[in-house]
């Protein structure tokens, strides 16, 4: 069988690309690196993958904020080949500078009246500085190919960000939401318990560490699951025991498993 084909976009500032295609081909996919120029000139090679993948970094060195420049140049230049891509049912997934990118394109939450539209955002911690450590999330229940049989689980991802902070554009925003079941992640203690930071590390409404477009098909999520896909990169490994892989590879392997079903 054809291995699907994931496209892996990236830019000036993006460093996490070499973990998520590495999860990524774990997972049993080809990756394809493109450059945001390069699809800008050809938006016609999305047509040839299932799969696009936002990586984490700081695209553009975040000089306008956390994915602002990458968001723009992919609503000025690509935002009908993105929508048409998952209108046709490809899986788009964005980490951390990738999910930042989402929501400031309007694909994320997405729903909106008005076209391109921003109903939310990501914006600086709570705790003013950047965040650098290892998280507990449960996974919520959802309809997204990315979270099949996972809902309730409770999994442990590292983050690294500055502006990590989910809020809504007002709350009647933040209640359809939920109430359409595009909660992803949540931020729990250990326990499954509600958090506080730095268990939350940015203040994020209602706990959210990352969400789907009504679809399912578009996830974005602040923790890094491309750095939790071998188990001896968590830092408790030979402590705790050596699984038989790591936390975040369910991710990726959903996302390849839906892709050959399709």
């Amino acid at each position: 069988m054809t291995k699907p084909s994931v496209l892996l976009l990236r830019t000036a500032g993006t460093n996490c690309d070499q973990e998520a295609r590495f999860a990524f081909e774990q997972a049993g996919a080809c990756v394809v690196p493109v450059h945001v120029r390069a699809l800008c000139e050809r938006p016609d090679k999305l047509n040839e993958h299932a799969i696009l993948a936002l990586p984490g970094g700081f695209s553009y060195g975040d000089d306008l904020g956390s994915g602002v420049v990458l968001a723009n140049e992919i609503v000025q230049r690509l935002m009908e080949p993105f929508q048409h891509f998952v209108a046709r049912g490809g899986l788009v997934l964005g980490i951390c500078n990738g999910f930042q990118v989402l929501v400031k394109t309007g694909l994320l939450p997405g729903a909106s009246q008005v076209p391109n539209a921003r109903l939310a955002t990501l914006t600086f911690n709570d705790a003013q500085r950047f965040e650098a450590r290892w998280v507990w999330l449960r996974v919520e229940k959802s309809a997204s190919p990315f979270l099949t049989g996972q809902a309730g689980r409770l999994v442990t991802f590292p983050v690294a960000h500055g502006e990590g902070k989910f809020i809504a554009r007002d709350e009647s925003t933040l209640r359809r939401i939920l109430n359409a079941g595009q909660a992803a992640f949540r931020y729990v203690n250990a326990d499954g318990s509600a958090p506080v930071y730095p268990a939350n590390p940015n203040g994020s409404q209602e706990d959210l560490a990352g969400i789907t477009d009504g679809t399912g098909r578009v996830l974005g999520l602040m923790p890094h699951p491309e750095r939790h896909a071998l188990p001896w990169q968590h830092p408790r490994w030979t402590r705790e025991g050596l699984k038989d892989e790591g936390e975040g590879m369910f991710i990726f392997k959903n996302a390849v498993a839906h892709a050959k079903q399709t």
